[in-house]
C-alpha cells in the first residue's frame, strides 16, 4: 500500500454501508486474502479506511502468527480470531507496550432502544423447550428465535433504523435491514452466550493474561509480543462493576460486598480471579484471567521453544514412564502449569490418573483420568479442598496423582501418599531447589527432613531475559535429583542433572553416568545389572533422538505426540527410532 492511493469520502465516520467493495479502490489494493476477510465483514474494511484517514499505515495481513514474529522491531499486523473478529496490533512508536486494537462490528448509536424490543420479543417466545446443552446449541436457538421475531426489509436504507408491524396478539414483528440484522446476530451473541466486552479477547488464542486492574484500560499478555496495552476500556465503576457481577452470576460464584474475593473457572476453562469494590481495591474492581489453550503445549514444542532441550525430555520421559514423583517448580508466570501440562505425555499410556485442582488446570491425555476439582462453600462443613481430595485420592489406587498446585497443608498428605507408593506430580511456587526444601519443611506443610527424599525430582522453571536477544522467555533452570537428607550433617543430599546456562541460553547435562534415581531406583525395578547400567543411559539418548525427529517432521501437536508416543510405548524405542530413520511416521 503506498501513500499515493486516494481514499473515497467515506460518510458517517467509516459507516460500512458507505463503503463498496466493487468500487473501493483500497480493496482492490489488498492481498487476496485480506479481500476475502474484507467482502466478508465489511466493518474491517471500514476500519482500514479510518486508519488511512488518520494518516497511519496499512497494517499487514496474516492469518496465523509464529513466535518468529517476536524478532520484529516495528510491525503493524491484523489477524483473525474467529468471524467477525479481527486484532490490529502494533508496535508502539513512542516505546513501551504494543498497541492491541479490536476490529468488530460497530454497534450505531442509538439502538439501545432497537435492542430492548428484540430481548422483548426474544422473551415472549422463549420457553422450556428451547433447551440445550452446549453453547453451540444454545447459539443456534437464539439465532433462530432472532430470525423468527426481527425480519429484514431492504427498504430501510440505515443500521439501526427499524419499523414495528403491532400485533394484536402476541409480540410484535420487528422489521430491519440486513447490515442491521447481522449486528443484532453479533450483539446477541455476544451479550447472552460469549463474555461481552472481553469477547474477542477470550477469542484470541495468542493471549495469555487479561489485566483489568480497575478503572481505565485493559491490559494483556501476548504470547508473541508481549505485554500490550487494549483499546478496551471501563470509563466509570458502574459498568465495570455490572460486568463483574454478571460475570459472576454466570460462572456460579457471585461477588458481592460481602464476598468480594473469587477465584472461579471460566466456562472456556480459563481462570479468573475477581476482586470487587472500593472497599478492597483502591482502583476499583479488578479481575484477572489466565487463559489457557484448548490444545496443550505438547513437550516437543516446548523442545522448540527452547523451554528444555531433548535430552531434558527424554530424562523426564524415562522419570516419569517409571512412576518417579516430580514437582514443577518455580516463580509465578514461569510456566510451571504449561510444562507440567506438556510432560503428562511421558506418563505410562496405561496409568491411571487423578488430578486435584482448585481450578481445573491439567490436561491429561490418558483414558483412565478421573479428574476432581475442591468445593467452595459459604458453610464450612460442606467445602471439599485439596487436603479431603488426596485423602480420598489414596483410596482410589491410582498410578499418580497430580495436584494443581500445592501451597499448605495438603503438602503433607501428598507426602504421605508417595511414602506409601503413590507417584505425585504438582506444581509448587520456589524459586529453587533450596527454597523449595524450606517451605517443605517449614510451616505449614511441616515435612520431616527424613520424608523429603519421597519427592525424586524437582524441576525449577523461571521467566528469564534471553541475553543475546533481551527478550523474556520460559525456562527449565534446572533439574534435580533429591537422594536424601544427612542427620548427621544436617543436609540434603540432591543431584543437578540438567541446569541452564544463560549466557549461551543452553542447557549442560550434568548427570551422564551418575544418574540416582537411574541407577539406584529405575535399574533395579527394571532388573538391570549394575555393570550394564550404560543401557539406560543408551537408552536416553534414544529417546532423546525420538523426539528431535518427531519434533523435525511436524509432530509438535499435544495430540499427534501423544499418538507417537503410544506408539513407542507398544513397539519400543529402538524399533520406534528404527521406524523414524527410515522416514515413517509413528
Amino acid at each position: 500500500m503506498t501513500a499515493t492511493i486516494q481514499l473515497e469520502k467515506i460518510v458517517d465516520n467509516c459507516n460500512p454501508l458507505a463503503i463498496r467493495i466493487e468500487s473501493c479502490q483500497l480493496y482492490t489494493s489488498l492481498s487476496k486474502e485480506f479481500q476475502e476477510a474484507s467482502a466478508k465483514n465489511i466493518h474491517l474494511l471500514a476500519y482500514l479506511h479510518g486508519e488511512l484517514s488518520k494518516g497511519e499505515s496499512l497494517p499487514n495481513y496474516v492469518v496465523q502468527l509464529s513466535r518468529d514474529m517476536k524478532k520484529i522491531e516495528n510491525y503493524n499486523f491484523i489477524y483473525p480470531v474467529g468471524d467477525p473478529l479481527f486484532v490490529n496490533l502494533c508496535s508502539n512508536p513512542a516505546g513501551g507496550r504494543a498497541i492491541y486494537s479490536i476490529i468488530q462490528p460497530a454497534v450505531p448509536p442509538k439502538t439501545d432502544a432497537l435492542f430492548d424490543m428484540v430481548e422483548e420479543a426474544l422473551a415472549y417466545v422463549i420457553d422450556e423447550k428451547h433447551d440445550f446443552e452446549t453453547p453451540k446449541e444454545q447459539e443456534k436457538i437464539l439465532l433462530d428465535l432472532l430470525h423468527s421475531t426481527v425480519l429484514i426489509d431492504d427498504s430501510l436504507s440505515e443500521v439501526g433504523q427499524h419499523k414495528v408491524q403491532k400485533r394484536k396478539k402476541g409480540f410484535n414483528i420487528i422489521n430491519v435491514n440486513k447490515e442491521t440484522m447481522s449486528v443484532l446476530e453479533y450483539a446477541l451473541i455476544n451479550e447472552k452466550i460469549g463474555m461481552g466486552i472481553i469477547e474477542p479477547l477470550m477469542r484470541d488464542p495468542y493471549l495469555e493474561d487479561i489485566s483489568c486492574r480497575g478503572v481505565g484500560t485493559l491490559f494483556i499478555e501476548h504470547k508473541v509480543f508481549g505485554s500490550c496495552e487494549s483499546t478496551i476500556e471501563f470509563a466509570k465503576d458502574e459498568p465495570l462493576d455490572h460486568f463483574v457481577m454478571k460475570m459472576s452470576e454466570r460462572i456460579g460464584r457471585p461477588v458481592n460486598i460481602r464476598r468480594p474475593i473469587v477465584d472461579a473457572t471460566l466456562p472456556d476453562g480459563s481462570r479468573i480471579n475477581i476482586v470487587y469494590s472500593r472497599d478492597v481495591s483502591r482502583n476499583g474492581t479488578n479481575f484477572t484471567i489466565r487463559k489457557f489453550s484448548d490444545i496443550p503445549i505438547s513437550a516437543t514444542q516446548l523442545i522448540q521453544w527452547g523451554t528444555f532441550d531433548s535430552t531434558m525430555a527424554a530424562y523426564l520421559w524415562m522419570m516419569l514412564n517409571e512412576g518417579m514423583s516430580i514437582w514443577v517448580s518455580g516463580e509465578t508466570a514461569s510456566g510451571k502449569t504449561t510444562t507440567l501440562r506438556a510432560v503428562t505425555e511421558f506418563i505410562n499410556p496405561n496409568a491411571k490418573i487423578v488430578s486435584i485442582e482448585d481450578t481445573p488446570e491439567v490436561q491429561v491425555p490418558h483414558e483412565n483420568w478421573i479428574r476432581e476439582v475442591t468445593r467452595d462453600s459459604e458453610e464450612a462443613h460442606t467445602s471439599i479442598d485439596i487436603f479431603d481430595l488426596i485423602k480420598a485420592a489414596l483410596r482410589q489406587r491410582p498410578n499418580y496423582i497430580i495436584v494443581g498446585e500445592i501451597r499448605g497443608k495438603e503438602g503433607n498428605i501428598a507426602f504421605q501418599a508417595m511414602q506409601t507408593g503413590h507417584p505425585v506430580m504438582a506444581t509448587f511456587h520456589a524459586s529453587s531447589i533450596e527454597k523449595l526444601i524450606q517451605r517443605l519443611t517449614g510451616s505449614p506443610i511441616e515435612v520431616p527432613k527424613v520424608y523429603v527424599d519421597n519427592l525424586n525430582l524437582a524441576l525449577v522453571q523461571g521467566a528469564v531475559r534471553i541475553p543475546q536477544t533481551g527478550r523474556l522467555e520460559r525456562r527449565v533452570l534446572s533439574i534435580n535429583e533429591i537422594a536424601g537428607y544427612d542427620q548427621t550433617e544436617n543436609r540434603f543430599d540432591f543431584v543437578e542433572m540438567f541446569s541452564w546456562d544463560p549466557s549461551s541460553d543452553t542447557f549442560t547435562y550434568r548427570g551422564a553416568g551418575s544418574s540416582f534415581l537411574m541407577e539406584e531406583k529405575i535399574g533395579p525395578m527394571r532388573g538391570v545389572d549394575s555393570r550394564d547400567m550404560s543401557k539406560l543411559y543408551d537408552e536416553m539418548k534414544s529417546r532423546a533422538e525420538i523426539l528431535e525427529r518427531l519434533a523435525k517432521m511436524g509432530v509438535t501437536n499435544y495430540w499427534d505426540l501423544w499418538r507417537s508416543i503410544k506408539t513407542v510405548s507398544k513397539l519400543g524405542v529402538d524399533r520406534s527410532l528404527n521406524l523414524l530413520k527410515a522416514g515413517q511416521k509413528l
